[in-house]
């Protein structure tokens, strides 16, 4: 139970809230409709579909308002920025926001394919039943959501407002959710980022899709009671509807008068709305502050680094920022995890050459070129962010566990060097301790060439522990998963001996093959026995569950031991 409540149960809380929160929105307005008197002719013209229609529609409502805000991504990081006064759940929470915002949006899908079922059910009704249900042209032609019976449902379709823009949204996020699964979004970026502006058509459609007021209830009903008054109407004279008794004189007197229900959608989603308006504005602002490229490296395996200046740019170690070289793409954006340290006096990226994207991008830097580009035949670019992330928190923990896969060893990159900093700075603060002990770095690698970079921080690090006594500070394991050949496998052999990695130059020698991570968190759990531990990950998601898992089977809460997992999301 102990895992449990530590990794999983603030999140499983918000769900079931965020879940009873719908079914409660479902049954409710459902409830509404099949019960309330001014429904009663709509009801009987629709049947049950007029309950599923509404039902789903206040889901929708409430969705539709939801989803903008944890893509708000200032607000995000300026609440889990705000000091102590928000707590690790809140903040480990706030990480999180991606995966709330996919999960609303397969909600959306889910509830948009019950109101549109439920909406084809009702055009049917509306066309083809007043000659099958007895009485049901004894209804007062003002409740009829078309003036007369008998059109072609596909006219009324696509003549209606409602029709129209329902149809225009459901195309629209079609096109969103389609592009937005995982293989598309990595293969094809691009499709991803265009496809998802559609959300301005999205949200412009469903403001209008109630307006034409379809829909109308009674605003009589004390004066004409629809329940007695159409039950009287059951005798018919050819298409004439006469009452079945003459003793009814309010039903024989009395009109029963009709009013739209007005839209509602515009209500839930104004306020998220505006909010990320006032978002997109403050992007739109920093991103036209001027970025100098002060420095371009070429690093093994496809990999280049940016170094650059912003006036007034200031970010904490494991942030990331959005990316756009106009030059490349004009509207794209592209999020990269800082590589440099607040107390240096340039922030730089990591960037992995593949895909059109990043190719073009290297081939505008003028990576692979022999003749040195000056700094002014640079293209221009601007930088949005930073943003906070989960890996921030790594300070917080006395313990801290640094995994990384392949390029995602980026953000460890920045920490280290903030460590460095913090312990070894000629500026740092000798009455500021840093609350860290202990740090653990796993990076798992898919080939020799890909160490050099991060190797070289890995041994400054290392050189300056050893100088200073504190060898113990940083236990870090590089695996290397492939990329050795015979002649490789000879000479590791040959040097088996030697003081230092004869692939990096660490003195912590490289491990062939993957870590076996059951055993290292055993033993981590051993070695910390009532401490919370850190593990901070990114790379892909298939390791990210099992190193979840691996967090909830060694936390102790009895022990005192905790493994508080947190995964980067982009």
């Amino acid at each position: 139970m102990g895992d449990f409540l530590v990794n999983d149960f603030p999140r499983y809380v918000v769900l079931l809230i965020w879940i009873k929160l719908n079914v409660f929105m479902f049954v409710y307005f459902c409830y509404i409709f099949e019960t309330e008197e001014k429904w009663f002719y709509l009801r009987t013209i629709l049947g049950r579909g007029l309950c599923l229609a509404r039902g789903s529609a206040a889901c929708l409502n409430l969705n539709c308002m939801l989803i903008l805000i944890p893509v708000c991504r200032n607000v995000i990081s300026f609440i889990r920025g705000s000091g102590r006064s928000v707590r690790r759940t809140v903040r480990r929470l706030l990480d999180k926001n991606i995966t709330f915002h996919k999960i609303i949006a397969w909600s959306i899908v889910f509830h948009s394919a019950i109101h549109t079922g439920s909406h084809f059910w009702n055009f049917e009704r509306i066309c083809y039943i007043w000659d099958d249900i007895p009485g049901m042209r004894c209804i007062p032609p003002a409740a009829q959501p078309v003036e007369s019976p008998g059109p072609v449902p596909i006219n009324i379709m696509w003549t209606t407002w409602a029709g129209f823009t329902g149809h225009i949204i459901l195309i629209a996020l079609f096109l969103m959710v389609t592009s937005s699964i995982e293989i598309i979004r990595r293969s094809y970026f691009e499709v991803f980022w265009y496809t998802h502006h559609l959300f301005v058509v999205f949200y412009a459609c469903l403001i209008i899709h109630g307006f034409q007021g379809l829909l109308k209830g009674q605003t009589n009903t004390n004066v004409h009671n629809p329940k007695h008054c159409y039950s009287t109407y059951l005798q018919k004279n050819g298409t004439t509807c006469v009452l079945a008794t003459k003793d009814d004189i309010n039903c024989q007197l009395q009109t029963a008068e009709f009013a739209a229900g007005g839209a509602q959608t515009w209500k839930w989603v104004v306020g998220p709305l505006a909010l990320y308006l006032l978002e997109r504005l403050l992007r739109f602002y920093r991103a036209q502050q001027r970025v100098v490229i002060t420095k371009v490296v070429q690093h093994p395996s496809k990999t280049i680094e940016l170094q650059m200046q912003k006036r007034g740019f200031f970010a904490e170690a494991g942030q990331y920022i959005f990316v756009q070289v106009p030059e490349v793409a004009a509207l794209e954006w592209h999020p990269f995890t800082l590589t440099s340290s607040p107390e240096e006096k340039y922030f730089s990226i990591h960037i992995r050459v593949v895909g059109d994207w990043t190719e073009a991008l290297a081939k505008r830097l003028g990576v692979g070129n022999e003749e040195f580009q000056q700094s002014y035949d640079l293209p221009k670019i601007n930088v949005d962010g930073p943003f906070g992330t989960a890996s921030e928190d790594i300070f917080r923990f006395r313990i801290g566990v640094c995994i990384g896969a392949g390029i995602g060893v980026t953000p460890f990159a920045s920490i280290l060097k903030s460590i460095w900093y913090q312990m070894f700075g000629a500026n740092r603060d000798a009455d500021v301790e840093l609350k860290l002990k202990k740090v653990y770095v796993y990076w798992i690698c898919p080939d020799t060439q890909a160490f050099e970079w991060f190797a070289d921080l890995l041994k400054t690090l290392e050189d300056q522990l050893i100088e200073n006594g504190m060898a113990d500070f940083l236990d870090y394991n590089i695996y290397l998963t492939r990329g050795w050949d015979q002649n490789l496998a000879k000479n590791i052999m040959l040097h088996e001996d030697d003081s230092h990695d004869v692939i990096t130059g660490l003195q912590q020698k490289t491990h062939f093959g993957r870590p076996q991570w059951g055993t290292i968190f055993e033993n981590m759990a051993a070695a910390h026995t009532g401490e919370d531990i850190g593990v901070f990950f990114c790379g892909p998601k298939v390791l990210s569950g099992a190193l979840h898992q691996e967090c909830n089977r060694c936390t102790d809460i009895q022990r005192g031991t905790r493994f508080y997992y947190n995964k980067e999301n982009f």
